[in-house]
Formats: structure tokens, sequence, C-alpha cells
């Protein structure tokens, strides 16, 4: 059945001649008039009397007029529910605790008005992707491996924060007491990354920092967590770990940590936006350029990211 139709079904009807009904549909009186006469024809009765005055509803036009108007009501909420920014933005942040978590937290304070609808799938890039290119995410945080022109078609991604990554010891550890610490400085000493998925992201990104530092990064047993592994953290005086200065977002209550910044390179995670350039959602829009304004170009001098990052943007 003709949707438009049934519409202008319903606005003769209310108006009770054709031709008023169709100018407030912006149609010609003309195309008002076959629409009706499908619309008859279709259902196998007559829906109006002509007379001089107008359009009169016949019995089976009474009968029709009210689920007509419930299907362009119907319609008209259908349409309304997609319309651009009447629904949430649909955003993935890897994980609630997170630093691109509280990225997307400060933007719903700069704009409370923009619906969220903020989800952790904890899904490495190439899920997130998917998820952008399917149009099941507006938008995903990711740390692009591949170059520009090989993304998907439609699928446009840009880098908006590196995460620098801060040494966390424990009170008994030998760096413990150090205001920073070189990179150098770190070679012999464990460092504590359990649970690292292979073929992820953050594992190629430790994988080459170990290579190229010579840094003994321990990914053995199970990831219970950030909470877990400060706890173990915490009380060893051998094993340490890299977390960035908002990751976790809030630290366990109880535990007597130290957070060492690194240089001589600072390591940093490069955390990019991934989105559908003919997303129309202005929920978008104005997170893209919230992350440009707030954290592009907030880069430390001597910083240190892996080749297949850097190899990415050319």
């Amino acid at each position: 059945m003709d949707v438009e139709a049934v519409r202008t079904f319903a606005a003769v009807a209310d108006e009770g001649q054709i031709q008023i009904a169709a100018q407030e549909l912006g149609v010609s009186q003309q195309a008002a008039s076959k629409r009706i006469a499908a619309l008859e024809r279709q259902l196998g009765v007559r829906l109006f009397t002509r007379t001089p005055r107008g359009a009169r509803l016949t019995l089976d036009g009474q009968a029709f007029l009210p689920h007509a108007k419930a299907v362009v009501r119907a319609v008209e909420r259908a349409a309304g529910a997609v319309a651009p920014g009447r629904r949430p933005l649909r955003v993935d942040v890897m994980g609630t605790r997170v630093s691109v978590a509280g990225l997307v937290q400060d933007f719903h304070r700069e704009h409370p008005d923009i619906a969220l609808d903020v989800v952790a799938t904890a899904a490495d890039g190439r899920a997130v992707l998917a998820a952008v290119r399917d149009g099941s995410l507006d938008a995903g945080f990711w740390a692009r491996r591949v170059p520009e022109d090989q993304l998907p078609s439609g699928v446009r991604s840009t880098r908006v924060y590196d995460e620098p990554m801060l040494l966390v010891t424990g009170t008994g550890h030998p760096l413990a007491g150090a205001e920073t610490v070189a990179m150098a400085d770190l070679a012999g000493h464990r460092i504590s990354m359990p649970g690292l998925a292979e073929g992820s992201e953050w594992a190629a990104y430790y994988a080459e920092l170990a290579r190229e530092f010579r840094l003994d990064i321990d990914t053995s047993g199970p990831s219970f967590g950030s909470d877990y592994l400060l706890q173990t953290v915490a009380g060893s005086a051998t094993a340490a770990t890299f977390m960035g200065p908002r990751t976790p977002l809030a630290y366990p209550a109880g535990l007597d940590l130290r957070t060492i910044p690194v240089r001589d390179p600072m390591p940093v995670y490069p955390h990019s936006l991934l989105w559908r350039a003919d997303n129309p959602h202005p929920g978008l829009t104005a997170l893209r350029a919230y992350l440009a304004r707030e954290y592009a170009g907030a880069r430390p001098a001597d910083h240190w990211t892996p080749d297949w990052e850097q190899a990415a943007r050319r």
C-alpha cells in the first residue's frame, strides 16, 4: 500500500476538498486525485463521494479513516526516530575505564544535549572498523595500522589523541623514587602486561616497543582487568607496568602506587577515531570537532610511536 496515497486520503478527509489537501501536501490536484483513485482500486471500495462542495467520506471511507491516520502517525514516528540527531550517537570506547572513555565523558560534559549510546566491546580495531563500515557504530576508537587509502570505501580515520605511557610501580620497586625514567633505564626490569591478545593493536604496540628498547614485557597470565594488575604491581618489588595518565580513569582505593613519567623518548599510544564519511549525525560532527580542538596537536616533542603507525599516516 502506497503510504503517500494513504497520507493524501487522510488529508482530503480532514479538509473535505482535494484541492486544499493537495496544496498542503505540495502536489498538484491531479496528482492527489490519482493517488486517491489508485488507493480505491487497491482496496476495491469507494472512499469518497464527489460533490459540488468537495469530497465526502463514504461508509467505507469512514471505516478506513482511523486506520489510515494511524498508518500516517506510525510512518512519521518511524522517520523521526532516525532523523539526524534524534537517535543517540553510538560510540565504541573499547573499555569503560580507559582513556578514550574519558575523552567521551569530557565531550558529554560539554555537550549534555547530545544523546550518547556508549559501548565498550573490548574488540580489536578490525572488529571496530567492520562495525563502523557496516553502520552498527557511528564512531569508534582504534590505533590505525593501515594507510588511509586502504580503509574500506567511505570510512575515514584521523588521529585524535596521543596517550603518554607512564611507568607504574609499587613503593618497593627500585625505580619507585625516580621523578622520571628514561627508556634506557627500563632495560632489565619486568614490565607486566598480562593478557595481551595476539594480533591486537596493543600487542603489536608493546611488541615493537620491547624490540626497540630491549624491554622485558611479560604478557603471561590472564587479564583480570586494570584493578587486579595494579594490585599485583602495588605488592611487588620487581613488577611494573605501563598505563596512561587516564587509564584507568579511577585507581583502586587503598593502593600505594607510583606513577613516573617516561622520557628519552616518551612512548605514546596513538588513538584514532573511525567514522563513515556519509554519516549525517550532528553529534558525530560535534564529537570530531571537540576532539580536534581539545587533543589534536597535543603530542610531546620527544615522543615514540611504532613504525606501523607512522607508516599508516604516509
